[in-house]
């Protein structure tokens, strides 16, 4: 991704975040790695997490750590939530990317369902009450990872659908919440984005092209599409944007 230039009161700053801290959950790789490496770009002690025991063992994935300080933590265990410490006091921003997602219909069974939500949507809350001291500290904001299917369900996957437009509102509540102490909330909803959750379909040439007709923009994201708009929302340009989602998909839902 290009270095992002942000017109703010008539004059263009680069390098926008330097001196600020930012935790992106789900940062070692697909969206949250794009954000997290956008961060770093403007200057940001950037913090991530993933769920390998070593940020080695991301090396020839769709994540690069150079520059990134790692952390372990799966955030769909409430108890590793609470012990997670990267030794700050001080949060500008929180943004949330990681996510789980069950195929073949796994979903439909209850101990699937609940695990998912708890990836996606208990774990995210936990986050946010844990941090939330920090956060008010520097006035700074929660950006939750959130999806199309925040407004729509899917036919294979309840609990994603489920857990997703449960963040939706969730960001709707906590803005409410934490705005009076300075914290801003808000959510990207992105389209079919290329990860490796999503390979099931752009691995597959018929799949993927029969999606891309459908999309005005013709053709499917890339995670530094998604990164731009989190960094927006983070930066000082969004200071009175607190409580709304932006869908992103290329026009897909237009």
């Amino acid at each position: 991704m290009a270095e992002i230039l942000l017109q703010y009161r008539g004059r263009v700053t680069v390098g926008q975040f330097t001196g600020k801290t930012v935790l992106v959950t789900g940062g070692s790789t697909g969206i949250g790695n794009a954000a997290a490496r956008g961060f770093l770009r403007e200057g940001a002690r950037v913090i991530v997490t993933g769920t390998r025991a070593d940020p080695a063992d991301y090396a020839g994935t769709d994540g690069e750590l150079a520059g990134l300080e790692y952390h372990r933590l799966d955030q769909g265990d409430l108890d590793a939530v609470a012990a997670f410490d990267p030794g700050i006091d001080r949060l500008d921003a929180l943004v949330v990317s990681g996510a789980k997602v069950a195929y073949k219909r796994a979903e439909f069974l209850p101990e699937t369902f609940a695990d998912v939500l708890a990836t996606n949507l208990t774990g995210p809350m936990a986050l946010a009450m844990k941090f939330r001291g920090a956060l008010a500290k520097a006035k700074g904001s929660i950006i939750f990872v959130g999806s199309v299917a925040s407004f729509k369900g899917t036919i294979g996957q309840p609990a994603y659908s489920a857990s997703k437009g449960g963040l939706l509102t969730l960001t709707r509540s906590l803005a409410q919440a934490l705005g009076g102490e300075g914290i801003r909330v808000n959510l990207v909803a992105p389209g079919l984005v290329r990860s490796k959750m999503t390979a099931i379909t752009w691995e597959h040439p018929d799949r993927l092209a029969a999606t891309e007709r459908q999309v005005p923009l013709g053709r499917i994201g890339e995670p530094d599409d998604i990164a731009g708009p989190i960094l927006f929302l983070a930066s000082d340009a969004a200071r009175y944007v607190t409580g709304t989602s932006l869908i992103i998909d290329g026009g897909l839902s237009a």
